[in-house]
């Protein structure tokens, strides 16, 4: 299956600074990837010579199958961009603004005036239709901003920080509204949160210092965590160092952390070597030793503590090899 946006070994520089170095990736409609890295890493760069804002040093940008370079009106013809900040014409309405981004997509007639309210309906505007976009909130206006990107239905969604500035609520329509749109989409978001990626991502990217670091499902990211497996025991019962110093002795932990949990309560936190499974190891010592028992769970790996390691060379325990 063809890929419906491409990066081919992308290059982009500023003086004597690599903002993005031979960055290659590609997107397949249905997909929605998750696009991380910390400030400066390159990823609203990245996002730029996407949709043909930058013109790349080296390399090229390919979308359903037209080179940005090549033939850049065909290529952006198929993309909506929601770019970071959501810029837009202060003195105009939401209505006016989506008649005019409509039309300078070459829509009209009834086919642009059904897809406006179409869409404002999809972002929740309409309340806010007729007022001049510089007394919109910040989330309305991020709002805006979507709904130009999708207004003429495109084939491939570039979003940098599409949620930024929203409140929980809006965030959870956001994201189900992204994923909805998926369904016939290849979709790049741009993001600094991590549960972004969680919500709506099936596959994320993180970028380092202009360079890909990682690529891969949430899951496949959690597992390089050294949480990766670990199991999570909260008890009450005032025995937390007698299990803790059995759950230690098992050959396939690494480590024990103890922690308060408020209200007297302790959490256990059983670290296992190289993210193997131990949870029916630790059930076992659970289970013959008459602890009472408050929560017991296995983490899947903690995705901000992966973002770390890779995104400032810190080291996991695990990987050091330290107890």
């Amino acid at each position: 299956m063809t890929p419906e946006i491409q990066a081919r070994n992308l290059i982009k520089t500023f003086g004597r600074i690599t903002a993005v170095d031979d960055v290659s990736f590609m997107v397949h409609s249905g997909e929605i990837l998750g696009f991380l890295g910390p400030n400066g890493a390159g990823k609203t760069t990245t996002m730029r010579l996407l949709t043909g804002y930058l013109r790349p040093d080296g390399g090229q940008a390919v979308v359903c199958g037209t080179g940005m370079s090549s033939d850049p009106v065909k290529a952006k013809s198929f993309l909506g961009y929601l770019p970071e900040g959501a810029p837009l014409y202060p003195e105009m309405t939401p209505a006016a603004f989506l008649k005019f981004a409509g039309a300078a997509r070459g829509m009209k007639g009834s086919r642009l005036s059904d897809r406006i309210e179409e869409v404002g309906d999809l972002v929740h505007l309409t309340q806010v239709w007729h007022q001049p976009v510089e007394t919109l909130s910040k989330g309305f206006k991020r709002r805006l901003g979507l709904a130009q990107a999708i207004l003429h239905d495109p084939q491939v969604l570039i979003l940098d920080e599409p949620t930024d500035g929203l409140d929980p609520n809006q965030k959870a329509e956001v994201r189900d509204l992204v994923r909805r749109l998926s369904r016939s989409k290849a979709i790049i978001i741009s993001t600094h949160i991590l549960e972004e990626v969680d919500a709506v991502c099936d596959r994320a990217i993180i970028i380092n210092e202009g360079r890909i670091v990682a690529d891969g499902t949430p899951a496949e990211l959690e597992a390089l965590s050294e949480y990766h497996n670990a199991v999570s025991i909260t008890l009450s019962s005032g025995r937390e160092n007698d299990l803790a110093d059995l759950l230690g002795k098992l050959p396939s932990v690494r480590n024990i952390e103890l922690s308060d949990e408020g209200n007297g309560g302790k959490q256990i936190l059983v670290i296992p070597e190289d993210g193997r499974a131990i949870l029916h190891e630790v059930a076992r010592i659970l289970g013959g030793g008459g602890f009472e028992v408050d929560g017991f769970r296995q983490e899947r790996g903690r995705l901000d503590e992966v973002f770390r390691k890779l995104t400032t060379g810190i080291q996991s325990h695990r990987q050091e090899g330290k107890p």
